[in-house]
């Protein structure tokens, strides 16, 4: 497509310079001047054109084909018009060559050059946008590591991914990824599914426990035995539903193919009832052929073909102003009839990083002394929950205390010394186990019921207090829900994380349909479901784990701080990881549909109205006829109208 604009655009661009030039007073040599060599002026705009419509010969072949079909489109209009202004510089020619050389004031060669080199363009630019989308196949297959370490007779093999079978004993060290999937058999350790699940909080395994291949194994040597391989793990059926949810989303089709089906039959039938009037009247064939192809030069509203790329390529350059990268105009169309918006909870809605959000302490501890110990306690730990508190602790600027003696207990939590006093941090099983009695039953059980993970903290066998962490709400989260119930949007919540967690971010921000415990892979079939109901889905993610249901929603929008799968999924990419710009993108969408409506008209107005002219309606009462050149400058005038109304979206602001 890029050669063919690139072809069309060398011999056009010359074609555009001799029409205009010696208007415009430009040199102009005499060998083809129209004042001394008309012939030559018009032979050489013919030799010009030929080369753009060979660049462009499939508005032909599919324009004319759909309308021996009955069924014109946007491409018939194009060959039509085309082909009229050609036809017409041809019999010009003739018309010169017999002595009439007031014919090269009738030229249309250029009208047909410059159409199809812009549309051309508009073609280039759509497609681009469409090649985008295969980039995320790619992604996911890059996640699966190419190599696992299989245990075969007590020896430690490393084979390529595709030779494990179902039942070989893998080995995972620490920083290495899950080949396959499979089940603990030895071993223990937290595995970071963000990736696929999308929860920010790494999953302790142990024995029995299930792994999935691709995710991240943070800090312990497990074993485990292969139980799902090839195509049948769980990232090769992410990767299935991305390419099946991709390869199923039909086209828009699009507002001006629609209007022409009507309009090209009616300005057919117009060109040929005028012609056939004229000649039936006593005028001559060449009188009848002028106003026949004068009805179709001047109908042929080529502005159509500007109307809708020039207001889309404004308002996606206006998208990207904002941070929101539009890929194109299917989604940029769809946006503004979206009735649902599904949001993903971990890091679309929320932060997707752990913080410490609440320090309950007993008496005679400060909720800074507990933070310092428990940071102090967590510094030589890899668990993300631990890594919070460190955070917590080194932005209040606290002073990290001696840890003498640090103990991990797999499961539970940690034991440290600090100061000759025996500091315990985690969870319930832990001080369960050391017959701790929780004090802080209601406060724990209040923090739990918020979403928030307690860590319980003893000191010398006494509970000091509790540390809650948890994924916090984005600032603009709530701002951005509360405009779209404004716009007439209903929002759902879908998350992998258990039931009480989602309820409790759902109240926080105000969220209508709440999705908990749903699987990555079912992601997409939730999204479905609301399609099936008739509604226009748009899905906001930023996991892998989102990838699938991003592909499968009307508009998928993509957090940029997510993964480069999720955004290469998606239609629609929020560079600022700002809910305020879903609001900005629909708004956006709707402002560019309604400048493409009134491209619409201005791309038809003048058109319609020479019509008349062109069939010679003034001629009837004694009035001149429409020369063909007045026809093209009402073409013209309806391209520049197009381009100075798409040209008024640059000021588009977000309300």
């Amino acid at each position: 497509m890029w050669k063919k604009f690139i072809v069309s655009a060398v011999f056009s661009i010359p074609l555009l310079y001799i029409v205009m030039g010696h208007m415009l007073g430009l040199p102009i040599p005499e060998l083809i001047n129209p004042e001394y060599n008309p012939f030559n002026f018009g032979l050489t705009q013919l030799i010009l054109t030929i080369p753009v419509i060979i660049a462009g010969y499939k508005f032909y072949t599919v324009g004319f084909k759909s309308l021996f079909r009955a069924n014109p489109n946007m491409d018939s209009l194009i060959a039509i018009g085309t082909s009229a202004a050609v036809i017409y510089g041809v019999y010009a020619l003739i018309q010169i060559v017999n002595g009439d050389i007031i014919f090269a004031n009738e030229l249309y060669f250029e009208t047909a050059g410059v159409i199809i080199t812009l549309i051309l363009l508009g073609k280039y630019l759509e497609s681009v946008s469409k090649g985008k989308t295969s980039e995320a196949i790619k992604e996911l297959m890059n996640l699966q590591p190419k190599t696992a370490t299989v245990i075969h007779k007590d020896k430690e093999t490393t084979i390529p991914i595709e030779e494990v079978e179902v039942g070989d004993i893998i080995l995972v060290k620490p920083g290495e990824k899950i080949p396959v999937d499979g089940i603990v058999t030895e071993g223990h350790t937290s595995i970071d599914e963000s990736m696929l699940t999308g929860e920010s909080i790494p999953v302790e395994k142990t024995m029995g426990d299930k792994v999935t291949g691709a995710a991240l194994n943070k800090n312990g040597i497990v074993k485990f035995k292969a139980t799902k391989v090839g195509k049948d793990t769980a990232l090769a059926q992410i990767i299935k539903l991305v390419e099946d949810a991709q390869g199923s989303k039909a086209p828009i089709a699009k507002m001006a193919d629609v209007i022409s089906g009507y309009f090209v039959p009616v300005v057919i039938f117009i060109a040929i009832a005028a012609g056939i009037a004229w000649y039936l009247t006593g005028a001559s064939s060449v009188f009848a052929l002028t106003i026949f192809i004068a009805v179709l030069v001047i109908a042929c509203p080529c502005a159509l073909g500007l109307a809708t790329p020039t207001a889309i390529m404004v308002g996606t350059g206006k998208g990207a102003e904002y941070g929101v990268l539009i890929k194109g105009g299917v989604p940029l169309e769809t946006a503004h009839k979206i009735e649902t918006i599904v949001f993903d909870k971990t890091g679309t809605i929320t932060e997707g990083k752990p913080k410490v959000t609440d320090i309950v302490s007993s008496k005679g501890f400060s909720k800074d002394e507990l933070l310092q110990l428990a940071g102090s306690a967590e510094k030589g730990s890899e668990h993300p929950l631990g890594e919070a508190i460190v955070k917590s602790l080194e932005e209040k600027k606290l002073q990290f205390k001696k840890v003498d003696n640090f103990k991990a207990i797999p499961g539970h939590g940690i034991e440290v010394k600090i100061d000759n006093k025996v500091v315990l941090l985690g969870n319930r099983k832990l001080m369960n186990d050391r017959k701790i009695e929780i004090t802080f039953q209601k406060e724990s059980d209040d923090l739990a019921n918020e979403g928030k993970t307690p860590m319980f903290m003893a000191i010398d066998n006494k509970l000091a207090g509790v540390i809650a962490v948890a994924d916090t709400v984005k600032e603009s989260s709530e701002r951005a829900i509360k405009k779209l119930h404004d716009m007439g949007i209903k929002v759902a919540m879908i998350t992998g994380d258990n039931k009480m967690t989602a309820e409790a971010v759902s109240k926080q921000v105000g969220i209508d349909i709440v999705l908990a415990e749903v699987l990555p892979e079912d992601k997409a079939n939730e999204v479905k479901k609301l399609q099936k109901q008739g509604k226009k889905v748009a899905m906001v993610g930023d996991g892998i784990n989102d990838a699938p249901a991003l592909a499968q929603a009307d508009v998928g929008l993509a957090i940029g701080s997510g993964t480069d799968v999720a955004m290469e999924s998606a239609d629609i990419v929020l560079m600022k990881s700002d809910l305020m710009d879903v609001v900005t993108a629909i708004q956006l969408s709707k402002a560019t549909i309604r400048n493409i409506k009134q491209n619409l008209f201005w791309a038809f107005a003048y058109n319609v109205a020479g019509i008349p002219l062109a069939a010679g309606l003034l001629y009837v009462f004694g009035g001149p006829r429409l020369n063909p050149m007045f026809a093209a400058a009402a073409m013209s005038l309806s391209s520049v109208s197009v381009l100075t109304n798409a040209l008024r979206l640059k000021g588009f602001k977000p309300k």
